[in-house]
């Protein structure tokens, strides 16, 4: 029997020089890894408050970083591996497994530090009439994307890490006739400008 809705938290192991790497000009690598760190476990604690049901953390490149594991115990969550792939593959992956247990499944990243245990319960809530939820960015890409019925195509032929990504996600949404709603945008953080909507005691050292 299926249970209700799951929440995945898309993550890299936050580690100087793989993580925020964009960010790592404007802060140095300790810096953007010390971010990194700071936007999974906040997201995390997010994912969880929001009381909607299972959280698990799907890991890159695997789930052996120590902070993968802390987190695991601290909110008793489940941990896997995105494995190979581009992003659309790796999310596709999830939703897939995810669907065949739950009947709402939401994919979150860890760059959006205005999103809030509210705006999943949202998303949470349009799935129960829509097949597909979006939290589109300010850069033209989503921070969270929910599903309550299996849409690969949604996943395919897309430019990802673009400014086109939610267009072309709306554009294969009409294809397939998918019924949808978005929340408003978020600012998520890639950029050196990005870091205007970063708390400022998450900076600190």
């Amino acid at each position: 029997m299926k249970q209700d809705c799951k929440i995945i938290v898309f993550a890299k192991a936050p580690v100087p020089g793989f993580a925020k790497t964009r960010l790592i000009p404007a802060l140095g690598a300790e810096a953007a890894g010390r971010l990194a760190s700071r936007m999974l476990s906040e997201t995390v604690a997010q994912a969880c408050a929001a009381q909607l049901g299972a959280v698990e953390i799907c890991c890159a490149p695997d789930s052996s970083h120590q902070q993968f594991s802390s987190l695991q115990v601290q909110h008793q969550i489940a941990l896997s591996a995105q494995g190979e792939g581009d992003l659309g593959q790796r999310m596709w992956r999830a939703f897939e497994r995810a669907l065949e247990q739950f009947h709402r499944v939401i994919i979150i990243g860890t760059d959006a530090p205005a999103l809030q245990a509210e705006h999943l319960r949202s998303a949470a809530q349009a799935l129960r009439e829509k097949d597909a939820v979006f939290a589109p960015a300010f850069d033209g890409g989503y921070v969270l994307v929910g599903l309550s019925r299996p849409l690969p195509s949604l996943f395919e032929k897309i430019q990802w890490s673009t400014a086109t990504v939610m267009q072309e996600s709306r554009a294969q949404l009409l294809r397939v006739g998918a019924s949808s709603f978005e929340l408003p945008a978020f600012h998520d953080i890639d950029e050196a400008d990005d870091l205007a909507f970063v708390p400022p005691n998450w900076l600190a050292n």
